[in-house]
């Protein structure tokens, strides 16, 4: 049955509308019917009621998919350090420093540079208050242009608690006079920024290696250290801020072992942290040691061999030798809520145990690279994401999809706007021609650049601010009126009001007809493969039902939409007429014009509801994304599709996903498919397939897969788990609000029930 809302055609297409000619560049070229106005002059146009149709049907080329490259790198490659720094530092270019020689021992103060462009490693000469030679310190990039490098141990193994600042435009040391009482020296550590604050979290400390719980500031505005809250026991682990939270993961815990909970500290509502330290203070009233805690008291560090200067032998750092008392008192709680969970187990949880780990952070989320090791292989490894709003695991890639056999990983940065990492190693088999005929020595002789925006990562610049209360909702929360955060707020106001109102609005977009049988319609992102409209029609016959018009501007249509504005640069009717139809679903039309006022897919809470967008929606909007090749728009969809991909939508997505060439998702739905084949086979989105996509998409499992069912399935239950497990997995929640006390709360398992594809 053809769709009522365009006439039937012979070029089908799922989306309702013809399949345009293609450009050279992959882009819908405008039909050369619309180029001559189908023997319309604009006068005729304009006085006519016709209606321009947009072309809407997406260039379907499949790649490859995506995978990152490995790239050799050039000039003087440094020696495979330990505990060195590793940062990226914007245009470009990631500065090494410090960090020790596995084979030689030798400790290091060298600053090396590598340029990304021509992937050369150069040794930068540097000036100033030059630091001693340290490893397990951090370097933390500060606006844009300094390093901020603290803490670590010298060649003596001495722990150090100063700051030096590194300034990247004129490779000047300088280290700055600080007040206020100055955290234990300490290694492998983790620093992180947060409103010119920089956070130091845990780190290991004494001639016993003691690992500390603390966590402290610096007022990078006055230079004045805080004091010290209890916090949480780490070293080797990582730290990230967001959403007025503290959050840290990973690393080993005081009893040495690897641990999979992440921890969080609330800041909001603690003036501890809002305001600045009193200048020059020493709390010497923190709260005794319990007489029931576990852990023993700090112990005095031996003091190190000190010059006259302050400095020690072949350093020069100044050392920091604390009070006794302030190493003996223990460190009363943080002033906000301490909370933590416990990731049990789960089919896309990352096993901590397995493989070297590299996490890092982007957007709200928790990335965890497991690569290859010893004892296990790049087919083993994966990229894991934890959504620090939902407390969700998902596996967005497996090893063999990112990591090249054959290479060791032993540095991971990212840049500030969380939408790229770096990898840095060297082949597990060195050359010998390379390393001087010995085939000892390692090189930081290989980079790998992984793009996250393939992954639907939208970088810390275009994420969404969090909710405060995104885990732990309240009954007494009320709904507080935002301010306008912007043009596009502001004209949000305007979109979709008639011209009467005084909106202002000068144009009409129509879309499908929403004369659907609700029988027959699963959502706005399929539609009968039967409707289609002639490939040559350009003008909508004037009694074919639309839907009711949408009232837009314009001028915002030419300013965002560029293929909009190739067509009223080139004087178009469609600009005479002030109407245009877009052979699409109403519903994905509406939020496709909301985002070019907006630069957002779903709108705020002040605003319409009625423009929120569905999955399937915007599996509409990513396929719209494709054909009128709006980048941002793109990554907004695939973001939100990976993040809120279920059983209904699986189909859809995957779909769609085939239509705008995102194989990345593609393949992420597909497997979602498979894994849950039982359930997906019984939703209208599989049903409403077109028959070549089933069978394609019946195609996706590997050629030895086979369905399970019955007993053995319950058998592969009982071995792993894995067909039982919910998203996130098992997990053992534990919470404490500045206290001593644990509440642990086993959280419910989801039940996979039926057949699953294997």
């Amino acid at each position: 049955m053809a769709h009522p809302s365009t006439p039937a055609g012979h070029s089908p297409s799922i989306f309702g509308g013809p399949t345009p000619v293609m450009s050279g560049a992959g882009q819908p070229s405008i039909p050369s019917s619309s180029m001559t106005t189908s023997t319309l002059t604009p006068a005729s146009a304009a006085s006519s009621n016709n209606t321009y149709i947009m072309p809407n049907s997406p260039f379907k080329n499949r790649g490859d998919g995506y995978r990152p490259k490995v790239t050799r790198t050039l000039g003087q490659r440094p020696a495979c350090l330990v505990n060195a720094s590793v940062t990226y530092c914007g245009n470009n270019q990631i500065y090494a420093f410090g960090g020790f020689d596995q084979y030689t021992d030798e400790v290091y103060n060298h600053v090396l540079r590598l340029d990304l462009v021509s992937h050369q490693w150069s040794l930068v000469d540097n000036y100033g208050d030059i630091p001693g030679v340290r490893m397990g310190h951090t370097a933390t990039l500060y606006k844009g242009n300094k390093l901020l490098v603290f803490g670590g141990e010298n060649e003596h193994r001495t722990y150090l608690s100063d700051l030096i600042i590194f300034d990247l435009k004129t490779a000047h040391w300088t280290q700055p006079q600080v007040t206020g009482p100055i955290p234990k020296g300490r290694a492998r550590h983790a620093a992180v920024l947060h409103q010119d604050k920089l956070f130091i979290i845990g780190g290991i400390t004494g001639h016993d290696n003691y690992v500390l719980d603390d966590i402290c500031y610096l007022d990078l505005k006055t230079f004045t250290w805080s004091r010290s809250w209890r916090f949480v026991g780490r070293f080797d682990h990582s730290a990230y801020i967001w959403g007025e939270r503290v959050w840290v993961f990973g690393g080993l815990s005081e009893e040495m072992d690897k641990v999979s909970d992440i921890w969080w500290l609330d800041l909001k509502g603690s003036p501890a942290f809002d305001s600045p330290p009193q200048i020059g203070s020493m709390d010497r009233s923190g709260m005794a040691r319990s007489a029931i805690s576990p852990r023993p008291s700090y112990p005095a560090a031996q003091s190190p061999i000190v010059g006259s200067s302050g400095y020690a032998a072949n350093s020069r750092t100044a050392q920091v030798n604390p009070p006794s008392f302030h190493l003996k008192t223990y460190a009363p709680p943080a002033p906000g809520a301490v909370s933590a969970l416990k990731f049990v187990n789960g089919p896309n949880v990352p096993s901590q145990g397995q493989g070297i780990h590299f996490h890092v952070y982007s957007s709200g989320t928790l990335l965890d690279f497991v690569t290859p090791a010893a004892t296990i292989s790049s087919k083993e490894c994966s990229l894991s994401a934890l959504d620090l709003g939902s407390l969700r695991w998902q596996k967005l890639a497996d090893g063999r999809e990112i990591f090249k056999p054959g290479y060791r990983w032993h540095y991971c940065t990212m840049n500030e706007d969380g939408t790229k990492a770096w990898l840095l190693g060297c082949p597990t088999e060195p050359n010998v021609l390379d390393h001087g005929g010995t085939g000892l020595e390692e090189y930081l002789s290989d980079i790998m650049e992984i793009d996250l925006r393939r992954y639907g990562f939208l970088g810390n610049n275009l994420a969404p601010e969090p909710r405060a209360d995104f885990t732990r909702p309240s009954s007494r929360a009320r709904h507080i009126e935002q301010p306008s955060k912007g043009l596009g707020c502001d004209l949000a106001k305007l979109f979709d009001q008639p011209p009467e109102t005084g909106s202002g609005t000068d144009f009409i977009v129509t879309a499908l007809s929403r004369e659907y049988d609700e029988d027959e319609i699963i959502g706005s992102a399929l539609v009968h493969t039967s409707d289609a409209m002639d490939g040559d029609q350009t003008w909508l016959s004037p009694d074919a039902p639309t839907s009711p018009p949408i009232h837009v501007h314009r001028l915002i249509l030419q300013a965002r939409w560029p293929h909009f504005a190739r067509l009223w640069s080139s004087q178009m009717a469609e600009f005479h007429t002030k109407k245009m139809h877009i052979p699409e679903p109403y519903s994905v039309v509406k939020a496709f014009l909301y985002y070019l006022y907006t630069d957002r897919i779903d709108p705020g809470s002040e605003e319409d509801e009625s423009i929120t967008a569905d999955l399937s929606d915007v599996a509409g909007l990513l396929v719209m994304s494709n054909i009128y090749n709006i980048p941002h728009l793109r990554l907004l969809c695939v973001n939100r599709l990976a993040k809120e991909l279920d059983v209904d939508h699986a189909c859809i997505i995957w779909y769609c996903a085939g239509m705008a060439n995102e194989e990345w998702l593609r393949k992420r739905a597909a497997t979602f498919c498979m894994t849950h084949w039982g359930r997906v086979v019984r939703t209208l989105g599989f049903q409403r397939l077109p028959r070549a996509a089933l069978v394609e998409l019946s195609q996706e499992v590997d050629m030895e897969g086979r369905v399970v069912g019955g007993d053995e399935l319950d058998l592969m239950v009982g071995i792993d788990g894995r067909y039982h497990d919910g998203g996130s997995g098992a997990s053992r929640r534990k919470g404490s609000i500045s206290s001593n006390h644990t509440q642990v709360l086993e959280s419910e398992l989801d039940e996979d029930e039926g057949m699953e594809m294997s």
